[in-house]
């Protein structure tokens, strides 16, 4: 099916079951028939609609080259359809069979050292392979032959996290595929000698066969092509989505995805080039107790799969109802948070919310990983709160389907996150997704909802735009906020952003580049800060990480460093341009500085924020047109009161104003629609 008719479907609102869907990723294979039957009554009593199976089932499957064992899968999905529950059916292709990498050992992936990587975890295959993607095809046919009518099955689910801990593949199968993509990029090596400027250090080639995967080297790397290797490698596993989809298409008109990883810990597949190709947008997602705030990561990954979904409602296929395992201390979610957190992605566009998994498991890797039905059983507080997660969801009901919408946009792209953190750059401490968590926090913390876009997308309707760190932008992503600003609308853009081209090429004449004209500043040189080093600003606030030798063309100064390396210079200036207005940040503020700077930005732009929302209260308005629902998630420690008149769905009570008890929800179908 092509992107378009997938969009088309998504357009339709095509999902996996009708209304809010409980979920769950479901391994049956790991218990007795007898255990089954207890999953099914315990799923009816928690409210679950939905549940993934043969996620990873190839081995079991597939016990043989060529020899499918379907009796266990057939039993198990004609149980769940005799309790009414839903089927999220997996091809089964996420890891092969010890088979598989026993009789072809060239499928296993290759580490940029030259080593290759063994079996016995998972995904230990090899993107580019011919070998893996012809045995996981056949393997996703015959999945799709059996089950494509089978009225369970609900949705497509290929492979699983594509892209999780083999994104990059440096072996010589993957360097002739490499090359084949770059023919098809670059037509001639002439024109990829210029793209990547090969003239610097001796390094053009004299034909296609002198090119290949960015291994380790003794010096630093050719920028674009570490740059290249990433899109590739993302279109390369995209290309392995594709391949699965198109056979399940031919036997099954139900809708097909994977499960997106929009989190802090994973960037190697650019998601905005995959999102077309999904009926349904669905999403991973873990609380990072890594970060210094988890739930404003929360917040921002939920918006930015809202973002990839094309504002449509969207799936929540994995979060966890308590600890996960893979982190160096595994924090364990407090009472009342499970459904408060689970209920933020809610507010934030997803219709369905799922758990890996449903019972947790005794053996294996994620044996300490948390789920549904713990290892202790149903006599506990997860469950509890797991029914209470499904009975809250019968009375959100009406919910779904709406959609959220907000006045400023944040531009995020996968594309500048790996260049600008490549090697080569002024400061090493300087990290894209850091600068981008910090203004989307102070956003949050200030009350102002973002919708996440890509670069170039068109911004007609929004009244701000925030650019942190595009270090990468083309000539048409600055020219769609140029449009904006010149139409009346406001931009915010920071330093290290319209520095080079898509092809890593510094653009001259001064810094920032791209934006240099609409920002109305001049940078002469960068002057990055040591860590701990700090700058004093003459607002009150404090700068780190970077400062700049700058002057004002066209813009005026609002804020200026009174130390620091270049005493005096600005640091935060605006500037007039057509209709509307353009800031410029020459430094990164601390955070209550930053959330000074947003509130007043947006505040020249017209845009106010939501009642109550800050820091420690998310408030968050979903519409379908007719109605609205306003979400309020008090993540403090104190009851908060916001301004509000309707019906509280919660509680399933009339209100005329709302308080909200600390670590409590509270969701208010309003009394005039907004």
């Amino acid at each position: 099916m092509s992107a378009d008719v997938a969009a088309t479907r998504r357009e339709a609102g095509v999902g996996p079951v009708p209304g809010l869907v409980l979920g769950c990723d479901y391994n049956p294979e790991q218990w007795s028939p007898e255990v089954w039957h207890e999953d099914v009554a315990l799923m009816r009593e928690a409210g679950v609609s939905l549940v993934a199976v043969n996620v990873f089932g190839w081995s079991d499957v597939e016990p043989e080259p060529g020899r499918y064992e379907f009796e266990r899968l057939d039993a198990v999905l004609d149980l769940l359809h005799a309790h009414g529950i839903g089927v999220n059916l997996g091809t089964g292709t996420a890891s092969p069979p010890p088979w598989l990498s026993t009789q072809h050992p060239e499928i296993l992936p290759m580490a940029a050292d030259g080593t290759r990587r063994h079996p016995g975890g998972r995904q230990a295959w090899c993107p580019s392979s011919p070998v893996f993607r012809e045995r996981a095809v056949a393997l996703a046919e015959q999945v799709a032959r059996r089950y494509g009518s089978h009225p369970a099955v609900r949705l497509w689910h290929v492979s699983n996290e594509l892209g999780c801990h083999n994104a990059h593949c440096w072996c010589d199968v993957s360097a002739a595929a490499f090359r084949d993509w770059l023919r098809a990029r670059y037509g001639t090596i002439e024109a990829l000698n210029s793209a990547w400027g090969t003239t610097f250090w001796s390094q053009r080639y004299g034909a296609w066969d002198q090119v290949g995967t960015p291994r380790l080297t003794v010096s630093t790397p050719n920028p674009t092509q570490v740059l290249d290797f990433q899109r590739f490698s993302s279109d390369e596993l995209l290309a392995h989505h594709r391949a699965e989809a198109e056979v399940i298409r031919r036997h099954s008109d139900i809708p097909v995805t994977t499960n997106f990883m929009v989190t802090a810990h994973r960037r190697d597949v650019d998601y905005w080039q995959w999102a077309p190709h999904m009926d349904l947008v669905a999403n991973d997602h873990y609380l990072d107790h890594r970060l210094p705030d988890p739930l404003a990561e929360l917040a921002f990954s939920a918006d930015v799969t809202r973002g990839l979904a094309g504002g449509r409602p969207w799936m929540l296929m994995e979060h966890s109802t308590s600890a996960v395992n893979w982190q160096p201390v595994n924090v364990a979610k407090r009472p009342g948070e499970l459904l408060r957190t689970s209920l933020l992605h809610l507010a934030r566009g997803a219709d369905a919310l799922c758990f890996f998994q449903w019972r947790a498991s005794a053996q294996g890797a994620e044996k300490f990983h948390s789920a549904m039905v713990p290892h202790a059983g149903t006599d506990t507080g997860v469950w509890r709160e797991v029914v209470e997660l499904g009975a809250t969801l019968g009375r959100l009901e009406e919910v779904a389907g709406s959609t959220v919408r907000h006045d400023v946009a944040l531009v995020f792209s996968f594309e500048a996150w790996w260049a600008a953190d490549g090697e080569g750059h002024p400061s090493q401490h300087v990290r894209y997704l850091e600068q981008v968590h910090h203004w989307y926090r102070a956003l949050r913390a200030a009350g102002i909802g973002v919708d996440v876009v890509a670069p170039g997308a068109p911004l007609d309707g929004y009244r701000l735009v925030v650019v942190p760190e595009l270090f990468l932008t083309r000539d048409g992503d600055a020219a769609a906020v140029e449009r904006l600003v010149a139409n009346g609308g406001h931009a915010l853009v920071t330093y290290f952003s319209g520095i080079v081209d898509a092809d890593l090429r510094v653009r001259l004449g001064g810094y920032p580049g791209a934006f240099r004209d609409l920002l109305g500043v001049h940078v002469e040189q960068f002057h990055p800060l040591l860590p701990g080093e700090m700058l004093t600003l003459d607002d009150g606030g404090a700068g780190s990480l970077w400062a700049e030798e700058l002057r004002t063309t066209t813009a005026e100064t609002r804020v200026h460093a009174t130390d620091g390396p270049v005493p005096g210079a600005p640091v935060v200036t605006r500037s007039a341009h057509g209709a509307g207005a353009a800031w410029y940040v020459a430094t990164t503020p601390d955070l209550d500085a930053t959330t000074r700077l947003v509130r007043e930005v947006a505040d020249g732009a017209g845009v106010r924020p939501l009642p109550g929302a800050g820091a420690d209260v998310d408030v968050v308005r979903r519409t379908d047109g007719a109605r609205s629902w306003l979400f309020v998630l008090n993540h403090g420690s104190t009851p908060v009161e916001v301004e509000a008149a309707g019906f509280e769905l919660v509680e399933q009570q009339p209100i005329t104003a709302l308080t909200v008890p600390a670590g409590a929800v509270r969701v208010v179908r309003e009394e005039v629609p907004r």
